[in-house]
């Protein structure tokens, strides 16, 4: 699944015995029933944390964009599918590449990029633009494509917009995608360090530090 420039994400007397109770179950009620109540999954969306081998990025979800992309990216998240691959296509300045269980295996390199979840889903091409952070589905010639591969974006490939599914961006780890996308590589765009996705989580934005 590989893309180019060029195609080209929360009261004293009686009275005063029923004051004291009035005011004792007030006081238990008040216990209860805490001032500040749990935050609402709105309050507290869930983001991708991606660990990799030269440090953590998180991305938050643009639900109001793409939301069958994000659920199919979570669900894959979940299943542990991203676990132990890698970034397998790094262009400086453009974007880095991962998402393609073929890079569990380093004898695969061959098929390095054709790799994917064995279905495809729709595009939902929208007015997020590919600017530096933004996280977008790859994908082949066909608009409706992408699986698994994603990219998240080192400049700002403007020319993508419309054409690729954005759903999210980093809210931390810039730094991180800054050492991958630096580092050396050789062709076909492969860094000469193997750039190691350890795992993606889905987790509450409250969880992350």
């Amino acid at each position: 699944m590989r893309f180019t420039m060029k195609h080209l994400k929360n009261y004293l007397s009686p009275l005063c015995g029923l004051a004291l109770a009035a005011a004792s179950a007030q006081s238990s009620a008040l216990a209860a029933d805490p001032a500040t109540p749990p935050a609402s999954k709105a309050d507290d969306p869930e983001v991708a944390v991606i660990t990799t081998t030269e440090g953590v990025m998180v991305v938050q979800f643009w639900t109001d964009a793409a939301p069958k992309t994000i659920a199919n990216f979570k669900k894959l998240a979940k299943d542990g599918f991203y676990d132990g691959t890698c970034f397998h296509r790094v262009i400086k300045g453009f974007m880095i590449q991962g998402g393609d269980p073929n890079t569990k295996d380093p004898g695969m390199e061959a098929h390095w990029g054709e790799g994917g979840p064995h279905y495809t889903i729709n595009a939902e091409f929208n007015d997020h633009s590919h600017k530096r952070g933004v996280i977008s589905m790859a994908r082949t010639s066909d608009p409706n494509s992408a699986g698994s591969q994603f990219f998240i974006c080192h400049g700002s490939p403007t020319q993508l917009d419309h054409q690729y599914t954005t759903f999210g961006k980093l809210i931390k780890g810039d730094d991180v995608l800054e050492k991958i996308a630096t580092t050396p590589t050789h062709p076909p765009d492969r860094p000469n360090t193997r750039m190691g996705v350890v795992s993606i989580k889905i987790v509450p934005l409250s969880s992350v530090k």
